[in-house]
């Protein structure tokens, strides 16, 4: 018998999305669809080294089925089966060359090519900051738009196409970064949810011991000494020599009698346990209030008789003779800032030029920091940008031509079209986008004045969540794709008009993509002349 080796070869089809590795995958959606195809590539890689491997084991399987088979008619007469000289031969060339050949083969590595696909393909893989920023992207959305952790478990959001949900492993995981933060309130949310889900018989790795063992602790940080002896109680049930909860039991059991030796009334105790647990984090402001309300629709200021004032109509950019006869469509949004709302203003294939551009060049986007005057990256801004010059394409260009035409504002002192894409929980909180007075060098380097105005377009539909809100005055504008709003930073004075400040809502579902130009007082000495009211 002449042994047929296997020849395997792995198709690696090393999918590489990046020149580079990118880091905060988080902070872009538009990132994290390129590891989607690296995920799936790593899949095709996988399937490639199982088929390798059952190709493998059935040759095996082959031989030793017809071995079985020699073996069994040749031990029933040895010297017979021997006696023809074919036999003979055929069996030293098995023990001296064939068995050889399948030892190679039962030691042949067929996972190399899964291996080096994989080695290739890590370098370009989210790293412990990505996890943990997706995560706390999921308790930022949760308390934004008022998620319980069983909605938000379960994957009920609303306008979501791909429904998914969180095993009690992963409940477990989010409570343990949330404990890493020292934010016991959800610690204890989600804790209390994989046990939850435990109990009513999911099976999981996840382990009711630890889970119990986070979530006293955390309880007992909130202030809520019986709850966390139950839980310790429940621990120890499960595992009595567990060494740490034992100590705790302990120390509970110690400060309750002090507690008791003081007198201390159980009313009060519990009126200050209530209070304690209602807080849910440190320094939780007005403002903060006032913008999650905002992003979540509620608490608009607008009455009945001032919307009675806003209009849509069609705009010809004062008599521009691009507009003259095709004028484009405007709608009033708000008052006091005045803010419209240009439709139909970008289109499909420029928006997508535009995302083409920025894709490969988006890196997170960055702030002013008020007291070196540079760029920063900061927590309150989860997003990528880029930003695109004129002269790269002609779609940027026009794009640039149009806002002057329409704003009547000259944009060669304008800073360059920044696009940006949000990521997991997306947002920018309320911030102001001109300079104030005690930031005097926030645009020095431009040379070109404060930001005058700004101009945003919304290159993409958001299924829910990802608004434009300003707390000052109770506004939000939800995104639409084609779209622009438009609104003057400054008044014509010069002085910032403060009810401008604004936020971008967290994106709950969806993937959020805008793009803005932010134009300078330089250059509008005539085109928007200063008056002498600093209110004006």
């Amino acid at each position: 018998m002449v042994f047929k080796k296997v020849w395997c070869a792995l198709a690696l089809g090393f999918l590489l999305p990046f020149s580079c590795a990118h880091t905060d995958f988080f902070t872009s959606i538009g990132h994290m669809t390129d590891l989607i195809n690296t995920e799936k590539d790593l899949v095709v890689s996988l399937k490639d080294y199982i088929k390798a491997e059952e190709s493998k084991l059935e040759q095996i399987k082959k031989w030793a089925e017809k071995l079985d088979q020699l073996t069994a008619t040749a031990t029933k007469d040895p010297e017979g089966f021997l006696g023809h000289p074919v036999n003979a031969f055929k069996l030293m060339k098995r023990l001296n060359t064939e068995w050889g050949e399948l030892e190679s083969l039962v030691l042949k590595d067929m996972s190399d090519g899964f291996i080096s696909n994989m080695t290739i393909q890590r370098q370009f893989f989210p790293n412990d900051e990505d996890q943990t920023g997706a995560a706390k992207a999921l308790l930022r959305l949760q308390d934004t738009y008022n998620l319980d952790t069983d909605t938000l478990s379960r994957g009920n959001l609303p306008g979501v196409k791909h429904k998914s949900f969180l095993t009690a492993e992963d409940c477990f995981e989010l409570g343990k970064i949330a404990y890493t933060e020292a934010d016991y309130y959800h610690t204890e949310l989600w804790m209390e949810q994989a046990l939850k889900q435990l109990d009513e018989g999911e099976v999981s790795s996840a382990d009711k011991v630890y889970i119990l063992d986070y979530l006293s602790y955390a309880v007992y940080q909130q202030g809520d000494l019986g709850k966390a002896m139950v839980l310790t109680r429940r621990l120890l049930e499960l595992d009595p020599e567990h060494q740490r909860a034992n100590g705790n039991m302990k120390y509970f059991e110690y400060i309750m009698a002090k507690e008791k030796e003081a007198n201390k009334s159980s009313t009060d105790s519990e009126e200050q346990q209530e209070k304690e647990t209602e807080v849910k984090k440190k320094d939780y402001l007005p403002e903060r209030r006032k913008y999650e309300m905002l992003c979540r629709g509620e608490g608009l200021k607008m009455t009945p008789r001032r919307q009675k004032r806003l209009f849509c109509r069609y705009y010809d950019g004062n008599r521009n003779p691009r507009y003259i006869l095709g004028p484009v469509k405007q709608e009033d949004e708000w008052d006091k800032p005045r803010i419209v709302r240009f439709l139909d203003i970008i289109s499909d294939e420029e928006i997508e030029t535009v995302k083409e551009l920025a894709k490969p060049r988006l890196s997170r986007a960055t702030v002013h920091d008020p007291e070196t005057g540079k760029l920063t990256t900061a927590h309150y801004r989860v997003s990528k940008s880029a930003w695109l010059s004129g002269y790269e394409s002609p779609v940027v260009s026009r794009i640039n031509t149009r806002i002057q035409d329409l704003t009547g504002l000259d944009v060669s002192t304008a800073e360059e079209l920044q696009v940006a894409n949000y990521g997991v929980g997306g947002q920018y909180e309320p911030h102001f986008d001109f300079g104030r007075k005690d930031e005097p060098d926030a645009f020095k380097e431009l040379g070109t004045g404060n930001r005058i105005a700004t101009w945003l377009f919304y290159m993409s539909d958001v299924s829910a969540g990802g608004a434009t809100v300003f707390p000052e005055v109770g506004a939000s504008v939800w995104p639409r794709k084609g779209t622009a709003v438009f609104w003057y930073n400054l008044f014509p004075s010069g002085e910032g008009d403060y009810s401008t400040r604004h936020a971008a809502c967290p994106v709950l579902v969806g993937n959020k993509w805008v793009s803005n130009k932010w134009l300078h007082e330089r250059g509008q000495e005539f085109r928007r002349p200063c008056t002498l009211s600093e209110l004006e």
